[in-house]
């Protein structure tokens, strides 16, 4: 972590857990494409589900990203018992955390999915779709922790083993489940929880069999109550991102449905199958930044500050490229990509636009994400948490509720990319400020 050379370490951790970020996604993906062969209607709903699954990812990756800051951490400064602690503690406190939300969500399944979206003709695939992937929510809060304090070891490898089995057994178990069972939207559902079962058992087997530095230990779990706050309030900016992305796709689903008329269900499919392709792209600037959170944090620990900065500038520099090359490639294919998912005309059609849009954005992607994972992964929590409020919420909400109001069915396609354009603007200023107040500082190692 503070002796090899930067590039090497980054791609060393990054490839596996830009890996792991695209599998992750592939369950949403792989879900939205089979769905889409059902109707319309189920297409729609699976992007309305997308807001209860970002509410639970929202819990479950904040407390899984406060323990990575905190044991990357831990072990640059060689306090592995406390790095341990704390990686015990967040363990079984995301089991709690998503029993808490598997009860919360059945108690009022109906009135949520009406909140978040759903049209009558798609709340009963949504209720059907969501039912299922709450009974999930335990397993997906762990799962998260556990593949964040394996990267935070610098195992990443390790930890996309998990994932990566998942993934494979979701895709094989969607069409299966929804065409040879006739199980319908449900299938969908129960071929992500399977596969999230499947990556959580690996991960546990992975941590049994004594392969990762910390161990899985109840003896280790804090009884302090200050643990969890720490654990919670460092996460918060990933609960802030996570929980405005709920709150972005109820409002984006509502803004098709209601501008998109009589074809609002058409509207609600075409932007949830365009968000997808953009997430795919996402999940890669997503997955460098994990690769360069723990590196960033272990030697902040260590006091190597212009480690530090060198991995910031050449995630950026990597991030950008691909993210860059990415954008061209569904800008000058975004119509065939949507048909691949639904050869609806309207779905196409409202898509295909939604995509170049987001297309045209896309290389400024990276630089806002690092800056934030930047303000997080060392412990800022507050600053991080209003650059993380910026994308999906500070920008976007007031986008999404002023813009189609003057452009109609324009405003909803285009209030996305606006919203990460300007996030990406107020991101200079505070990488900056960061540079000059908090690593301009001499290393404590040569």
């Amino acid at each position: 972590m503070t002796a090899m050379g930067i590039p090497r370490l980054i791609a060393s951790l990054a490839v596996p857990t830009t890996f792991s970020q695209l599998i992750t996604i592939a369950y949403n993906t792989a879900d939205t494409y089979f769905v889409s062969k059902i109707s319309t209607g189920a297409s729609a709903a699976v992007g309305v589900a997308f807001a209860l699954q970002a509410i639970i990812q929202a819990f479950g990756f904040g407390i899984a990203m406060g323990c990575s800051s905190l044991v990357s951490r831990r072990l640059g400064e060689k306090k592995d018992a406390e790095a341990e602690m704390y990686a015990n503690s967040a363990f079984f406190g995301s089991i709690i955390l998503g029993l808490f939300l598997l009860v919360a969500g059945l108690s009022c399944l109906k009135p949520l999915m009406r909140l978040l979206g759903a049209t009558e003709t798609v709340l009963p695939y949504a209720c059907d779709y969501t039912r299922i992937i709450l009974i999930g929510a335990p397993v997906m809060c762990t799962s998260f922790v556990l593949n964040n304090i394996l990267k935070s070891e610098g195992e990443a490898n390790l930890s996309m083993i998990g994932l990566c089995a998942g993934g494979l057994v979701n895709i094989a178990l969607d069409p299966l489940f929804i065409f040879t069972f006739k199980l319908g939207i449900s299938g969908a559902a129960l071929a992500t929880v399977t596969s999230q079962l499947v990556s959580l058992i690996i991960l546990l087997v992975i941590f049994r069999s004594g392969r990762s530095i910390l161990k899985l230990r109840f003896s280790a779990v804090s009884r302090d109550i200050g643990v969890y706050w720490r654990l919670m309030k460092i996460g918060f900016p990933t609960i802030c991102r996570q929980g405005m992305a709920s709150v972005a796709s109820a409002l984006l689903n509502h803004g098709a449905a209601y501008w998109g008329g009589a074809d609002a269900d058409a509207c609600v499919a075409a932007v949830t199958i365009s968000n997808k392709i953009y997430m795919l792209v996402r999940s890669m600037m997503i997955g460098i930044g994990q690769g360069f959170q723990p590196v960033a944090g272990y030697n902040y620990g260590a006091r190597i500050y212009s480690r530090v900065k060198k991995a910031f500038w050449f995630s950026v520099l990597a991030g950008t490229g691909i993210a860059a090359a990415a954008g061209a490639v569904i800008f000058l294919n975004a119509a065939p990509i949507m048909q691949w998912f639904r050869d609806d005309p309207k779905v196409v059609e409202v898509g295909a636009l939604a995509l170049k849009f987001a297309a045209a954005v896309m290389p400024f992607m990276a630089y806002s994400t690092f800056v934030n994972q930047l303000y997080q992964c060392l412990g800022f929590s507050l600053p991080a948490s209003v650059l993380a409020s910026c994308r999906q919420g500070i920008f976007f909400i007031p986008i999404i509720l002023l813009l189609p109001r003057a452009i109609g069915l324009l405003g909803v396609q285009m209030a996305q990319p606006a919203a990460d354009f300007m996030t990406f603007s107020v991101s200079v200023p505070f990488q900056i400020a960061f540079f000059r107040r908090v690593l301009n500082k001499r290393d404590a190692v040569p």
